[in-house]
């Protein structure tokens, strides 16, 4: 399929920077009472490699957050078996540092559970978030707080992030939780553990209590189908309840949808979810500009739908003639399926440096612990 609208006049550049990092073993934070250990904000957009980043510059009517980051890095996404990818072995590498096999949510190559980065920043005084627009057990925000050995065990994960002790959570996936073969009712067990439960939108948060909202029984909708502002309202209200607590937290932030838009090779949808991304991008970036003991870094798990931006024709009806039209471009899609492009890593705030060169995907989490070890 593709689509063509009109381009904007911005152009995206993606720096090839120096410096490869290798794997470097790192201590486990240890703050003192006297410290105001670093923040993290973590965005993925699920599916989301070069190509997609830059619709934003040629479909958007602004220019692009994107355009605001100075450190920009590439990360290799293959995992342990596969060169190809999927998000849940992707992700993992994410949480736990090291690569895995596909389908695997938080756990080793041998199906081993493994501590996760939201597990070891909670352990050191952390608070936590995560926010997707999927269901909250589909597999990139499962792989932050659960362990199973295959991604589909939705009700497995759902009873695992009860345990969790996620400060703040948003995303769909209701019927994981109500609707259950096992008859457990995990909506009254999150409120029997302190937390404040909405199911209907996006209510005010509640400082004294943790707060759960699963606004769907599946995904929350795309914006092609209706969708709103819902990623950057449920960003800026879990950017505002971390800070009435005047804590450290580590957040993860999922733009899902890109990769559904690859999946189905419809443009206007993958479009659609990267300007919202990339809007929700902004409001972070503002934060961290006020915020300045924090790290933002911002990637995907893999590329979806082999994109390309490329030359627009029209066809004249009676002669078959192809004439470009030099003022746009059009999307194409050499499948449906995930690729093995390398991704870019965009970081901002203290440490955002650290994330420049060509890597593998289980260095973010390396290199995020060893961003708060600096930071001391």
């Amino acid at each position: 399929m593709k689509i063509s609208v009109k381009t904007a006049a911005a152009s995206m550049a993606i720096l090839w920077l120096a410096g490869c990092n290798t794997s470097i073993k790192e201590e486990k934070p240890e703050a003192t009472p006297q410290e105001e250990p670093l923040s993290i904000i973590f965005m993925i957009g699920d599916g989301m490699g070069v190509p997609q980043v830059s619709t934003a510059y040629y479909f958007g009517d602004s220019l692009p957050n994107f355009s605001r980051f100075k450190h920009i890095g590439l990360h290799k996404t293959s995992d342990k078996v596969y060169r190809i990818t999927d998000s849940a072995a992707g992700a993992t590498a994410f949480s736990i540092g090291e690569k895995t096999y596909k389908r695997a949510i938080g756990v080793s190559v041998d199906s081993i559970p493994k501590e996760t980065i939201l597990k070891r920043l909670q352990d050191d005084g952390y608070q936590t978030g995560l926010i997707s627009l999927t269901t909250i057990t589909h597999a990139t925000p499962a792989s932050f707080y659960a362990h199973v050995p295959d991604r589909d065990m939705h009700e497995e994960i759902a009873a695992q992030l009860i345990d969790a002790e996620v400060d703040f959570f948003a995303g769909g996936g209701k019927k994981f939780f109500d609707n259950r073969e096992d008859g457990r009712n995990l909506f009254e067990e999150l409120m029997g553990k302190n937390y404040h439960l909405d199911t209907l939108g996006l209510s005010e948060t509640v400082k004294d209590k943790k707060n759960a909202y699963l606004l769907a029984d599946d995904g929350i909708p795309s914006k092609i189908d209706g969708r709103k502002n819902y990623l950057s309202e449920a960003t800026t209200m879990a950017l505002e309840y971390f800070d009435q607590k005047q804590e450290p937290f580590f957040m993860m932030v999922e733009g899902s949808y890109i990769d559904w838009g690859g999946h189905a090779e419809n443009a206007e949808m993958m479009i659609s979810e990267v300007l919202d991304f990339d809007k929700t991008l902004g409001v972070v970036l503002d934060y961290v500009e006020n915020n300045p003991n924090t790290l933002l870094v911002v990637t995907a798990d893999h590329e979806t739908g082999g994109v390309s931006i490329g030359k627009h024709y029209v066809v004249d009806d009676s002669t078959g003639k192809k004439t470009e039209v030099p003022e746009k471009v059009t999307v194409y899609f050499n499948s449906n399926q995930h690729s093995g492009e390398l991704i870019p890593v965009f970081a901002a705030g203290q440490g955002a440096e650290n994330f420049q060169g060509i890597y593998e995907n289980n260095e973010i989490y390396h290199k995020m612990i060893n961003t708060i070890n600096q930071s001391k």
